[in-house]
């Protein structure tokens, strides 16, 4: 075994290490908190911000994972996930098999994520414009991200916006307006460059 092996194991092993450490922890500190609910074999590396209005809800399916700490992800995480309901009426229901890594999702409304979602680095999902006191605030609107959406690295998506399942979203996009299913969309303001084929 050469040098380049032992280090790729080191840091494997690390990894494992590190996600049992935060996934155990996490799960304790949260665990007293109404309304969050874990599926099974939820993961995570790193901590991350669960905030939960009272009267919200916060459900993630099983096998889902979170990673927080900066070198988790090798692209880079700028910021730990963040998944908060700042209404009483809020919801966020997370999928089976879904990934996030520095993910802040913000449901002021309802936000809802099929399975197998992946969320790449620093990627930001919110139904409101927030500062609801102000007037040039619009109103919330729910979220829809379908069955094996793929969202990349820095994409923003904003309310009322409804993903078709198996879409990806290319990395930086910023998307204003519904994305229909099966297609690579990107750009901001976002928008479809083609169709997949989905016998692939």
């Amino acid at each position: 075994m050469d040098l380049a092996q032992i280090v790729h194991y080191i840091d494997l092993l690390k990894t494992i290490l590190s996600r049992r450490y935060y996934t155990l922890l996490t799960i304790i500190k949260y665990s007293i908190y109404p309304n969050l609910i874990f599926g099974k074999k939820t993961s995570f590396i790193g901590f991350p911000k669960f905030r939960n209005k009272p009267g919200g809800r916060i459900i993630i399916g099983d096998y889902c994972s979170f990673l927080s700490k900066p070198k988790s992800n090798y692209i880079g995480i700028n910021r730990p996930c963040i998944i908060s309901t700042q209404t009483s009426l809020a919801e966020v229901i997370i999928g089976n098999n879904c990934g996030f890594s520095g993910t802040v999702i913000g449901a002021f409304k309802r936000i809802e994520l099929q399975a197998n979602v992946r969320c790449g680095a620093n990627t930001m999902i919110t139904d409101s414009d927030w500062h609801t006191d102000d007037p040039r605030s619009g109103k919330c609107k729910p979220i829809v991200i379908e069955n094996n959406v793929w969202l990349g690295e820095g994409v923003r998506v904003l309310k009322g916006v409804t993903i078709g399942k198996n879409t990806v979203i290319g990395a930086g996009s910023v998307v204003t307006k519904s994305i229909p299913a099966n297609v690579i969309a990107a750009g901001n303001p976002c928008r479809v460059l083609k169709e997949l084929n989905t016998n692939d």
